[in-house]
This record gives C-alpha cells, structure tokens and sequence, in this order.
C-alpha cells in the first residue's frame, strides 16, 4: 500500500518543511518531498503539522482505565482497549505503559494484578492501535515481586525496567508527611494505613539491594533496558549506572539531572510538568532542565493528552524550535529504548505519523497512522 501525505508542515529532524509532501509505501518512509505522489492514496493535510508518531517511555494512565476510583476495578480487557484509545487519539504511537509491583498496597499495584495486566497487554496487542509496551515498575521495599517479576522477564512480557524507591524520607517524598499526603490522596488510603505503609516501606529497604542487583542483572542479561526513577543527588545516579541504569527519569533537582546527562544517561521528564509549569510533587520545573540542555525526553507520566500539549507549549513559550523539541517526545525517547527504527520523519523509517491541527489554540491529533496503518481520525471543524 502506498500513501501520499501532501499539503503538510512536516517536521523533520533538522527543520520544518512548509507545504511538504511525504511518500509511504508498505509501513515505510519511502521520500520526503518527491515531485509526485505516483500511484499512491492521496491525503491531503489541508496546511496541518505532520509529525513523526510519539515515544512515550512512562504513563501510568493505564492503571487509572484499570482502576478508575480507589478499589474500584474495571475488566482489564477494557482498561487496555481504552488506553489503547486514548494514546492513538494523542498522537503517541509507541507507548510504554508502566506498571508497579508494590504488593498489596492497593488494587492495581498488587502484584497478581499488575502482572495480569502485563499480560493482558501482551495479549491483546495484536487487536489493538498503537505498539503498546511495558514499563515495569519494581518498588525496592516488596520482596514478594522478585520471582513474579524475574518470571516476566524470562517470558519476554516487559520491554523497559525501573527502579523505584518511594521510603519516605528521601526522592519524591522528602518528608513522611508527603508520603501519607499521596497515599491518602491518591489510593484511598486512611491515615493510620498510609503510615503503617511507610513503616513497612522503611523497615524493608534495609535489605534491597540484593534484590536490586538481581532483577538488574537479569535484565541486563535479557538485553531490557532500565532505568532509575526518582534520583535525588549525583551520587544516587552514579550508583544507577553502576548497576547498569541506562536512563534517568524524573530527576528531582538541576545538579542531579546535570549529573544523569554528563554521564550519558538520557533523562526523562513529565510532559504534564512543561504543561503546567511546575511539578506536583515539589520537585524541579521541567522547562528549567530543558534550557538548561539536561533534559532528553518527556514522558505523559499519567496523561497521554500531555504530550502533544507539552510540545506546542515549548514551541509558543519560544523555548526550544519545533523539530528541537519534537526530539524530546519522539527521537530520543526512541533512541534511548532502543526503537532505532521509529521517532522521526526519516527514509527507511516506519511511518508513524500524526497530524496535528489547532482547535481554540490548542494542539489536537486529527490523524494517526502506525507503520502506514491508519489507527485514528478527527475531523475538527474549519474556521475561516
């Protein structure tokens, strides 16, 4: 199958391409502005952006399809189905759903249902889409998920590694306070069973690390990659890489994230925080590491929507040039997981493609393809 995509502000890697056209045949780039179309379908973009298809490397919104309210539980079926949905109609193409094993915290998180849901992911992926992935999410404190977790890597059911260290006192909750706060808040927790997590939490840290070094190894071995989570001083991201972390997400300050970046180690942060303009949790603000030149990618985090929003917001904030901040939610993002075949409007690439109009000023997908597929489509109404 042949496609023409013409009538399009094409974003290239190294520049915008007004009025371009791009050639696909059979899920791939085939040309960048040929002088004709040939034989293919034509798709006229009427003046729209065209841009490669998005990387997504952490968004938990699966987990809120799963389990919309605390103890609240939808058929898994459903919850993949629907985010399935949601990542086509925000433009990424490549998402990496990240799930936790934290025990019997709370319903999703449990670890029998997260590695359901693995599963079923699995499952399912050729019914689905977009290229949905698995972003697993082992919290240090949970002894019991190291066979389940070993059992998922053997099996080929995960397709990127983190590691989670979520003790108060440190990372995200830099003060007990903040831990209850969040568990209160976002999983129902009462007061008296949020602090009697956080004391479990801090009494098994104690002998985590023999569990760390083997589920590194492992995947290591497996060629998965990894990444640490939440590092909040050089010398926590010094140790990630020692144990073979091949990324950074969600430094907590500038001197950390400076400190991912001189050591080769992409860093990932939240496209909701761009959006925003700040962080939920207290930490830095992402735009700050993206002047800075130490931030590589953005991840939704936990709302695909986010993405799309976060790039046009750099784009109209003047902080970086379209096709420079495309590399930070599709090329390195792709680049850092390995994807060496996705990520950018390249010959010989897949054709993961969205295109993208404005409604009321904002950035909306109204096509999606995925390898020339076409996955999604919106027709938003015209206004001369």
């Amino acid at each position: 199958m042949k496609q023409y995509f013409y009538n399009a502000r094409v974003v290239l890697p190294d520049q915008v391409l007004d009025r371009a056209a791009v050639l696909v045949e059979d899920g791939i780039i085939r040309a960048i502005s040929p002088e004709s179309g040939g034989d293919a379908q034509p798709v006229d973009l009427r003046g729209q952006w065209l841009l490669p298809g998005m990387v997504d490397l952490h968004c938990d919104a699966i987990e809120k399809e799963a389990e919309p309210r605390a103890k609240v539980m939808f058929p898994l079926d459903f919850a993949c189905l629907q985010v399935d949905r949601r990542n086509a109609a925000a433009g990424i193409t490549t998402p990496y759903h990240a799930l936790s094993f934290a025990n019997t915290e709370w319903g999703v998180r449990n670890n029998d249902t997260a590695a359901e849901l693995v599963r079923e992911v699995k499952r399912l992926q050729s019914q689905l889409l977009v290229d949905n992935r698995i972003h697993l999410r082992y919290e240090i404190t949970d002894a019991t998920a190291l066979p389940i977790i070993m059992e998922l890597l053997d099996e080929g059911s995960v397709d990127l590694l983190s590691i989670m260290d979520h003790t108060p006192g440190q990372g995200q909750f830099k003060h007990l306070d903040a831990y209850v706060a969040y568990m209160m808040g976002n999983h129902g927790s009462s007061r008296e069973e949020a602090l009697q997590n956080a004391q479990d939490k801090m009494a098994a840290r104690q002998d985590a690390d023999d569990r760390v070094f083997a589920i590194m190894e492992r995947a290591k071995s497996l060629g998965i990659p990894t990444a640490s989570h939440d590092d909040d001083d050089p010398q926590r991201v010094a140790t990630m890489k020692g144990l073979g972390a091949s990324m950074s997400e969600f430094p907590i300050n500038l001197e950390t994230a400076r400190a991912a970046h001189q050591q080769g180690l992409p860093t990932i942060l939240g496209a909701p925080n761009v959006m925003r303009g700040r962080s939920q949790s207290g930490s830095m603000r992402a735009v700050d590491a993206i002047v800075a030149g130490v931030a590589d990618c953005l991840c939704a985090d936990y709302a695909p929507a986010t993405m799309l929003a976060a790039l046009f917001t750099l784009l109209k904030q003047e902080v970086l040039p379209m096709h420079e901040a495309m590399k930070l939610v599709a090329g390195n993002p792709a680049r850092a997981a390995g994807l060496h075949d996705r990520g950018e409007i390249v010959v010989g690439k897949r054709a993961d493609l969205v295109a993208v109009t404005e409604t009321g000023g904002l950035p909306m997908a109204t096509g999606t393809w995925v390898a020339g597929r076409r996955a999604y489509a919106a027709d938003y109404p015209q206004h001369g």
